[in-house]
């Protein structure tokens, strides 16, 4: 897809996912600072935007879906979006934490050949546990106690739900195409 293509579909709205994956973006971040922690026994703390970090990572496959490898400059307009509107340790945090993740991507959709909905299933296995390290280890510098099993735990299977959603919509998708070809 070419810059004009692109701004054929931005700029006449063809594109919701993208525009939903900007807004998500600092939206979370901001309730991260914004949406009070559960206290735990063990005097740790959990935070339940834990559950819905796996929402984003659904629809940015589904962003990528309608803008390819643009998916990237919707990314750092969204993380620019955070810095403006949320903690700055947040904000860094999910810098970061995307950064690593979409590392692991590229390595994957780059390295194995597999069908799309199985790399996507793979990139998220591998990349759900090491975004949330890194996302709660630097955002814990400002939230106290964020950084715990429970919010990782909760956090990393959030990911995995999502990413569960994103593969079975992609591997129907893939075997009806699969069934088309040899009709």
């Amino acid at each position: 897809m070419n810059v004009k293509e692109l701004g054929a579909k931005v700029f006449t709205f063809k594109t919701p996912w993208t525009y939903l994956y900007l807004f998500l973006i600092p939206f979370i971040n901001w309730c991260f600072a914004a949406v009070p922690q559960v206290a735990l026994p063990d005097g740790g703390s959990w935070t339940p935007m834990a559950i819905v970090t796996g929402l984003v990572l659904v629809v940015r496959d589904f962003a990528q879906r309608e803008i390819s490898h643009w998916i990237i400059g919707a990314l750092v307009i969204g993380l620019a979006l955070s810095f403006l509107t949320s903690d700055p340790a947040v904000a860094l945090a999910s810098t970061c934490a995307f950064a690593v993740s979409e590392l692991v991507d590229w390595a994957v959709y780059t390295f194995i050949k597999r069908p799309l909905s199985e790399r996507v299933a793979i990139s998220t296995a591998l990349s759900a546990p090491l975004d949330s390290v890194v996302f709660y280890a630097i955002a814990s510098t400002t939230i106290p106690g964020i950084f715990n099993i429970w919010s990782l735990a909760s956090s990393v299977a959030s990911k995995l739900a999502g990413v569960a959603i994103v593969y079975f919509v992609m591997r129907r998708r893939e075997q009806a195409e699969a069934r088309e070809k040899t009709s």
